[in-house]
């Protein structure tokens, strides 16, 4: 998230104490004793602990007691009462201020020791994807919809293994940490077995297997698998996830769908059978996006789904990471406003010149 807000209102956090007396005494000599403004003196430390450290407050506490006596002797108000109340209310709310301040700092030592440990969580979880692996280059985008959020629902990974390279892009049902813990035992079945299993599809059932001795009750995981090997196809194995969209060097667009819909990870019940695999030709020149549903189902004000297709254009960019950012950066502009799920994208990019087209398995 970007801080481009936070500088402005800290700026004007720390001149409002002085600014807030300032205008008290300002108003109590020119209105008098009378009107009685003596006690809002107590503003300035008030202010100070909402943004300024301890030490600060108690500091603006203090100006504030001089300020106090001095306008109090000056209105003549220690020949009664009212001089001595309104210094106690400049006392306790420079306490109060210094409380208040030292609570906060302590909450923002701990809210930087959280974010330090979800950033490692998420290096463990989800590791930074290789720039280049064989003829393919490669980049990645994470956008989650809980604010400060590192982390979330989806998953993505992509492994150079003995059989070709092994891509995976998920969405966990739900959110928070129950859905961090599920992509977790998805990702690390994920990565041993992208190593050991021969095809695809027995990488699937492995994956099915891992989650359903994880996941509880109904919940589920929607992913995709992509093996790239070096014949310029690629091969999909769908579990209910959004269709991949292939941008052929022309610029056309495909979303390849699977020859048959197939339930989600740990959905699977004995006797049912589980995808198909489908080849797709991926040729040099060639681009791959993966995605989950909180980029297709993103709604604009109007409700209208994010057109995906139509933005394959900004997939030209040379540099695929700038490409993907601008993708991104225009899908938040579409949604006009924080996203209501979390959006993973990775591309690929086939590097040289080509053509391809679809090609089921027989």
């Amino acid at each position: 998230m970007g801080m481009g807000g936070t500088a402005p209102d800290s700026a004007t956090l720390s001149w409002m104490p002085v600014a807030a007396m300032a205008v008290v005494a300002a108003a109590d000599v020119v209105a008098g004793p009378g009107v009685g403004f003596l006690p809002l003196v107590s503003l300035g430390p008030a202010f100070s602990g909402l943004a300024g450290g301890w030490r600060r407050t108690a500091l603006i506490g203090s100006v504030a007691l001089v300020l106090c006596v001095g306008l109090g002797l000056y209105d003549g108000l220690f020949e009664e009462r009212r001089g001595f109340t309104a210094m106690v209310s400049v006392a306790g709310v420079t306490g109060a201020g210094i409380a208040a301040a030292v609570m906060r700092s302590r909450r923002e030592a701990e809210l930087a020791s959280v974010r330090s440990i979800a950033e490692v969580a998420q290096r463990v979880l989800l590791r930074p994807v290789p720039r280049t692996a064989g003829p393919l280059q490669a980049a990645v985008s994470y956008t989650s919809a809980v604010a400060e959020a590192r982390i979330g629902g989806d998953l993505y990974e992509m492994v150079a293994s003995p059989h070709g390279i092994r891509v995976i892009v998920g969405d966990v049902q739900g959110k928070g940490l129950a859905a961090v813990e599920t992509a977790a035992v998805v990702l690390g079945a994920f990565r041993e077995a992208a190593h050991d299993e021969a095809d695809l599809v027995g990488l699937g059932e492995r994956l099915e297997r891992s989650v359903a001795r994880e996941l509880e009750g109904e919940k589920f995981v929607t992913a995709v698998l992509a093996e790239i090997g070096p014949d310029g196809v690629v091969v999909f194995l769908n579990y209910g996830h959004p269709a991949p969209m292939v941008v052929r060097q022309d610029g056309a667009v495909d979303f390849p769908q699977p020859p048959v819909y197939a339930l989600p990870l740990g959905l699977g019940a004995q006797g049912i059978e589980g995808p198909k695999p489908y080849r797709v030709d991926f040729t040099p020149g060639e681009q791959l996006l993966l995605y989950t549903d909180g980029v297709s189902e993103a709604r604009d004000a109007g409700g209208s789904f994010y057109p995906l297709g139509e933005r394959a254009d900004l997939l030209k960019e040379p540099d695929a990471h700038r490409a993907l950012e601008a993708l991104r950066e225009d899908l938040v502009r579409h949604a006009a406003g924080p996203l209501h799920d979390d959006a993973a994208m990775l591309l690929l990019r086939y590097h040289g010149h080509g053509e391809g087209k679809s090609v089921p398995i027989t």
